[in-house]
């Protein structure tokens, strides 16, 4: 999951994620990234921690990490949040083999319209609570298509 701060929607991706993981019985590895080396090693925005907080999920001890090449090898999917993540992504891919991985969230629900989670950094909770009903419908259909061995 990844986004451009690593602090609000793909923190929140993780944990929801994490949490059908967990809850389906599926054998996986969820975490998040970001570009933004300004939040690298801080905890998510406290809205994002009380709106996941609010839904049951707990993501106050996750930490704001960079987006690395290894990334490509560790995970089999890449979920951005926006076009300038798609972007950023693509930039530090090494081969179409790493380009194939990549992917909107967003399309899990709108196959090929590249729809983008909109970053709530700048607005209130309601508009974290936004993302997270989004990404709650994405990660849903994710967590589906993992566990019928998609």
């Amino acid at each position: 999951m990844v986004c451009l701060g690593n602090i609000c929607r793909s923190p929140l991706a993780e944990g929801i994620m994490q949490q059908k993981i967990d809850s389906f019985g599926i054998e996986a590895e969820v975490d998040s990234a970001g570009f933004e080396a300004f939040h690298t090693g801080d905890a998510p925005d406290e809205r994002a921690i009380k709106v996941a907080r609010k839904n049951g999920i707990d993501i106050s001890g996750y930490r704001a990490r960079i987006f690395q090449p290894a990334d490509f090898d560790r995970f089999d999917r890449i979920y951005v949040m926006d076009d300038k993540n798609f972007s950023d992504v693509m930039q530090v891919a090494r081969n179409e083999r790493d380009r194939l991985k990549v992917d909107f969230i967003l399309n899990a629900l709108y196959p090929g319209q590249n729809d983008v989670v909109p970053d709530p950094y700048y607005g209130k909770t309601s508009d974290f609570e936004a993302v997270f009903d989004l990404l709650n419908q994405a990660t849903d259909v994710i967590a589906n298509n993992l566990q019928n061995g998609g």
